[in-house]
């Protein structure tokens, strides 16, 4: 099967796959749900509330490129769900170039960001098509809310804060701990540099009392995206859970890393970390609770002379993350990105749209300071 819908889910078994599925409903795109197991795929969509209205078919398919490519032809979109993208990316990413899909992930992480922008970049820009990991909560927004500082006033210097309360997902659980060993790094004067290994923080978050735990995390996205920016010569980012004792541990195993794991052989790496991911999280969290999961998104921008924050207060991470993967999915179907190649999310559809689509439906409320 290809071409029958204009956009696939790839990995559409997990949670998010489940969300995206059911904005894609409301946005009246028709989509494949794909994937390895056909009735863990049937199930996933049985639980998308309004799912019978939904124009969808399910479609399993194996791993190599060659399958996916198959499966890709015809379509314009994958919504690329299937972390961590350091490991699984690269197939999907190639078979999409070579079907001529868009391609767009949920990821944060920034190795697999760097890995997309030297790769696949200019592949995808002579062709027009759009390769922008990292469409999702966990940078997107603040990629959104980043360049709204740079609007308001002469801007070189970024810094963002990244935190939400909730239960991390299997699929995100997994990729908390693939990042550990990657190289993460902060953009200062152009020039990417590498973060300490193993390094917690402490952070000022508005409307909260106490200081929070955050990390850098792998590095998130942004740094990459701003490196070739005319404007921005330096950004640090940070995130995490609001919550201290997860950050703890996931601390604490960054530590035991560098001391007991990082020695051994890669695959014996990969191994170990993701049997403590596993153990940590091996089922799917409950649906998302307005009044408890929350979200918040810190950018702090300074110049010479300037200033700018900008704080964006939201609910339900996952949620804005099925949302704004459908919104960029309907909007790749209907009209051409902003910028081909290589992208963040606000340049590629626009930062002040981006906040709009999440504003609208109630997940997030963004507020400038200067």
């Amino acid at each position: 099967m290809s071409g029958t819908k204009p956009v696939v889910i790839y990995g559409a078994n997990g949670f998010s796959g489940r969300l995206i599925a059911e904005f894609l409903r409301e946005y009246n795109v028709p989509f494949v749900a794909a994937g390895r197991n056909r009735d863990k795929l049937q199930d996933v969509m049985n639980h998308v509330p309004g799912i019978e209205t939904a124009n969808f078919e399910i479609a399993t398919v194996g791993e190599s490129v060659e399958a996916l490519v198959q499966l890709f032809q015809g379509s314009k979109v994958v919504c690329n769900t299937a972390g961590p993208f350091i490991y699984n990316g690269p197939r999907v990413i190639e078979a999409c170039l070579k079907a001529g899909c868009h391609y767009i992930d949920i990821g944060g992480e920034q190795a697999w960001s760097r890995e997309v922008a030297d790769k696949w970049g200019d592949r995808f820009a002579e062709r027009g098509l759009l390769a922008a990991p990292g469409t999702a909560f966990m940078s997107a927004v603040s990629d959104a809310a980043a360049r709204m500082c740079l609007e308001a006033g002469a801007i070189d210097t970024l810094e963002t804060l990244t935190m939400f309360k909730g239960i991390p997902t299997f699929g995100s659980t997994q990729t908390i701990f693939a990042v550990i060993p990657t190289d993460a790094f902060y953009l200062e004067q152009n020039q990417l540099k590498p973060w300490p290994r193993a390094k917690q923080y402490e952070v000022v978050v508005p409307g909260l009392i106490q200081t929070q735990l955050a990390l850098a995390w792998g590095g998130f996205p942004q740094p990459v995206w701003f490196k070739n920016h005319p404007q921005v010569a330096n950004v640090r980012s940070l995130g995490g859970l609001l919550d201290r004792q997860i950050m703890e541990t996931v601390a604490a195993t960054e530590k035991h890393f560098e001391e007991n794991i990082r020695p051994l052989p890669k695959a014996e790496q990969e191994r170990q970390l993701a049997a403590m991911a596993s153990s940590v999280q091996g089922t799917t969290p409950p649906r998302e609770n307005t009044r408890e999961q929350r979200t918040i998104d810190v950018v702090v921008g300074r110049g010479t002379t300037d200033f700018a924050q900008c704080v964006v207060v939201g609910t339900c991470a996952y949620r804005q993350t099925g949302l704004i993967q459908a919104w960029a999915a309907h909007s790749l179907i209907h009209t051409a990105p902003r910028k081909v190649g290589f992208a963040s999310p606000a340049e590629a559809f626009g930062h002040h749209e981006l906040l709009r689509v999440v504003e609208s439906h109630g997940l997030a409320k963004a507020k400038m300071y200067s």
